[in-house]
């Protein structure tokens, strides 16, 4: 799965989607009910840093596989819909197996 530029990118999404959903599920409640603004700053900074990579993966199966537009986009907007990358990736999953002939 990590072979391939759409794996990498299925794979990153994946964890990217459950670090956005452990920030609003888990740190932002922990911050506003339970007064530890420590759990956004920590589960925000590693979210940061997963949705950097998830960009960088975007981008490479663009510029590797010439991913259309059309689904390059949605990709974009799925980074930032809480469940939007899980959605993608029967997308992508299509996408990988046309690939593979």
């Amino acid at each position: 799965m990590l072979r391939t530029p759409i794996g990498r990118l299925r794979v990153i999404a994946f964890i990217e989607g459950v670090s956005y959903l452990l920030l609003l599920g888990v740190a932002m409640p922990l911050k506003y009910f339970a007064g530890l603004p420590a759990a956004v700053k920590t589960a925000g900074w590693i979210h940061g840093v997963l949705f950097m990579l998830y960009l960088f993966a975007v981008a490479e199966v663009v510029v590797r596989r010439r991913l259309p537009f059309a689904l390059a986009f949605a990709a974009l907007v799925a980074s930032l819909l809480p469940f939007g990358t899980f959605a993608l990736d029967a997308r992508l999953r299509r996408v990988e197996r046309v690939e593979r002939g």
